[in-house]
């Protein structure tokens, strides 16, 4: 009833969605449902707008009259509860902060009502803290303690600037990237551990020479850009600059191993509360659109 509110009062379905911060496949699914305890059509659609049938009309007014109550009752608890109006996220200083932080204004503009608190963190604490309800990293292993909430999982691709492939050659082959310099992220590996590359079935471990390695992967992504070498990065950091032709994919099909694996982690009862269980549904539904890929 409150998806179908939403979508009787903004006049579309991926409105409503980004109203109610949920998948858009989950308001048609709710309006389906709506529809079949009813058994009535409630909605009329077209490529170009979504109409109210007569059954529809009638039904609005008690469907906004309910979400209107709801919310009432929501803010009244809320302000009973401190806690339960506030939510204290922190973020690693690498990919969680450049996929997680530019999300965090649009959660803001749906839960006005949370005092939300984000700060950037470098490590993983080894347990709960008291000053922390959810935090976000790629990797990592979480303590005995810890919950934890997979979030995405996204391929690490090979990237590096045209100049740079005509200084110093197009990769045809996994091989020939011993010839070149390789800057990654994933500095938890040893120095001269090879690189891991997959095609479909196919797994090949090649010795590189890692130029860079460095915690911050938008550090990574500049020296790619700079022509320094080949860059080890998700597709989402390289789609404009290969927009723009300033960034060309190296070895196309092939992606390095491990992929980037990102989670939130919690305290085990933690996705009970309110505030932390509506960002984690929030990152999930928001996440495969700043990625550009399956999550």
């Amino acid at each position: 009833m409150a998806a179908f509110a939403q979508v009787a009062e903004l006049g579309s379905f991926t409105a409503a969605a980004r109203a109610l911060a949920i998948p858009k496949v989950a308001v048609s699914r709710a309006i389906a449902s709506l529809e079949r305890r009813l058994g009535s059509r409630l909605l009329t659609r077209t490529t170009r707008r979504v109409a109210l049938t007569p059954a529809g009309a009638l039904l609005q007014p008690h469907c906004q009259r309910l979400l209107r109550e709801v919310e009432t009752v929501r803010a009244r608890f809320a302000r009973m509860d401190g806690a339960a109006h506030r939510l204290r996220v922190r973020v690693d200083a690498g990919y969680g902060r450049l996929l997680v932080s530019p999300l965090v204004p649009r959660f803001l503009e749906q839960r006005p009502e949370l005092e939300l608190q984000v700060a950037m963190l470098g490590a993983l604490p080894a347990a709960p803290a008291a000053d922390w309800d959810v935090l976000i990293c790629a990797g990592g292993e979480a303590a005995s303690t810890l919950a934890s909430t997979p979030l995405a999982n996204v391929p690490q691709l090979l990237w590096a600037t045209p100049a740079y492939l005509q200084r110093h050659g197009r990769p045809r082959r996994p091989a020939d990237l011993a010839r070149h310099a390789v800057l990654q992220a994933e500095f938890e590996q040893d120095a001269g551990a090879s690189l891991r590359l997959r095609r479909a079935h196919d797994a090949q471990s090649v010795p590189a020479h890692t130029a860079l390695r460095v915690s911050d992967p938008a550090l990574v992504h500049s020296c790619a850009a700079a022509s320094l070498g080949v860059g080890v990065l998700p597709e989402f950091l390289c789609l404009q600059g290969e927009a723009h032709g300033r960034l060309e994919r190296v070895l196309p099909g092939w992606s390095v191993e491990p992929a980037l694996q990102l989670r939130a982690f919690h305290a085990s009862d933690a996705d009970r509360a309110a505030p932390v269980r509506q960002f984690l549904e929030f990152l999930l539904a928001n996440l495969v659109p700043v990625l550009g890929t399956a999550a």
